[in-house]
């Protein structure tokens, strides 16, 4: 935590509204959401607020500089500027109000409530962007933590300070995973972070948690698809900022967004307005740089027993999990990944994990040697019975011929019973071990 104690009322007076006029520049050109202003002292992440035409002010945010401009992005959507428009610095948003009032709330990226409720009283700050961590400080993965999902729990068993990936085109289950996830954690504190979805979506999955007892425990930070690309970006960094802050007071925190495909097109936008070189698919370097940057965040804390496990949706467009340049640079920084299957969804097994994809780099070191050596042969029975299933229905193989996979295919409907969970039930770690011994003994 940061030692601002001297600052802190005037800080958080900052936050709430405060305004300080610092600079003044002029509006040049406008296009879209984006505004072109002459060139003035002020800082990248400096909240400004603009004249409109129609006496009203519009409220921007500094993204960084091009030629002789100042360049800013709307976060409030549409405005009517006018060319020479004043522009005025308001404040400057490097740091995020915190602290347990957060719990049960739904904010925006901006900090602001959506659950109608009064603003929440906050007495402590955290960097919006975090602090760097000295990686030789961070603690090993240990233990595992209990996501309440009986496939990932007993076959990709996620560990305590893992940062995981959910990997899948669109309609395939990824939402009704992470709230399933959400409701049935063993996770103190569980921070959500719906960025760039439809707000229909956020609705829905609001309404589901706040139903749940653990929603007391949760906070959902949402910006949906309508937002400006700044907000979708500060909303993640907010997110991640609350997880890191509820991590240094020794909390098992589980940190869920959803999703950080839309994450990257907001930085697209932004990159793309600076001028920046698209290269892969039409991403410029900064989005790579991002990812890196919002991954490396989660962990363990060296300072404290504290931990934030992270787990992130990537959308594969065109279910291409493997050309796609988000999912190849998630993949490579993450500690494992979860690939949903769309053959599974359609034939009705979900959760749609496609285990002979998917795989948890931490597992070995948070369960017991029997729990591994069980779950792998669990997979090599399920991927035998596929690579064969074709073959047995036509009458190419005749029982007899190999043990092995006629023990695939005799306990294949045990192994899809396994798999498949309704989204209101939950297995537990002991619980889901158990039920993998009485398959695999």
């Amino acid at each position: 935590m940061i030692d601002m104690a001297a600052k802190l009322d005037k800080e958080l007076s900052i936050l709430r509204g405060g305004r300080t006029v610092n600079a003044v520049g002029r509006v040049k050109r406008f296009d879209g959401q984006i505004v072109h202003a002459s060139a003035f002292p002020a800082a990248v992440g400096n909240e400004c607020r603009i004249e409109c035409g129609d006496g009203q002010w519009a409220e921007a945010e500094v993204i960084g500089f091009l030629d002789d401009y100042t360049v800013l992005v709307l976060t409030g959507g549409q405005a009517a500027l006018v060319a020479g428009a004043r522009v005025e610095t308001i404040r400057r948003i490097d740091v995020v109000p915190v602290g347990p009032a957060l719990l049960g709330r739904v904010l925006d990226g901006a900090g602001k409530p959506l659950d109608l409720q009064p603003e929440p009283i906050l007495r402590e700050i955290w960097p919006l962007k975090g602090e760097r961590v000295n990686p030789l400080r961070r603690r090993p993965v240990r233990e595992p933590i209990d996501t309440g999902v009986r496939a990932i729990n007993a076959l990709l068993t996620v560990g305590r300070g893992q940062r995981i990936g959910i990997i899948a085109g669109s309609g395939v289950g990824k939402s009704s995973l992470l709230s399933a996830m959400a409701r049935f954690t063993s996770a103190d504190v569980v921070i959500l972070g719906l960025i760039g979805e439809r707000g229909r979506e956020v609705a829905g999955m609001v309404e589901e948690l706040s139903a749940s007892p653990t929603f007391a425990n949760t906070i959902v930070v949402a910006v949906p698809a309508d937002q400006s690309p700044v907000l979708r970006i500060r909303g993640v960094h907010r997110a991640t900022a609350y997880a890191e802050y509820f991590r240094a007071q020794g909390k098992s925190v589980l940190l869920m967004i959803d999703s950080l495909t839309r994450v990257a097109h907001a930085q697209r936008e932004l990159g793309l307005a600076l001028g920046e070189q698209p290269t892969t698919k039409g991403y410029p370097p900064s989005v790579v740089s991002l990812i890196g940057q919002l991954l490396e965040r989660s962990g363990l804390d060296g300072d404290t027993s504290g931990a934030v496990t992270a787990i992130y949706t990537v959308l594969a467009d065109g279910d291409d999990t493997t050309n796609d340049p988000i999912v190849d640079s998630a993949r490579a920084i993450l500690d494992g990944h979860i690939v949903l299957s769309r053959k599974q969804a359609e034939q009705g097994i979900y959760p749609a994990i496609d285990l002979a994809s998917s795989i948890s780099r931490t597992m070995s070191d948070c369960v017991s040697q029997s729990h591994l050596l069980r779950a792998r042969k669990f997979r090599r029975y399920l991927s035998l019975f596929e690579q064969n299933r074709d073959l047995m229905m036509l009458g190419g193989y005749q029982p007899g011929q190999d043990p092995e996979l006629d023990q695939a295919f005799e306990i294949n409907p045990a192994l899809v019973n396994f798999i498949s969970q309704s989204t209101n039930e939950r297995s537990g770690l002991v619980e889901s071990e158990a039920r993998l011994q009485a398959i695999i003994p």
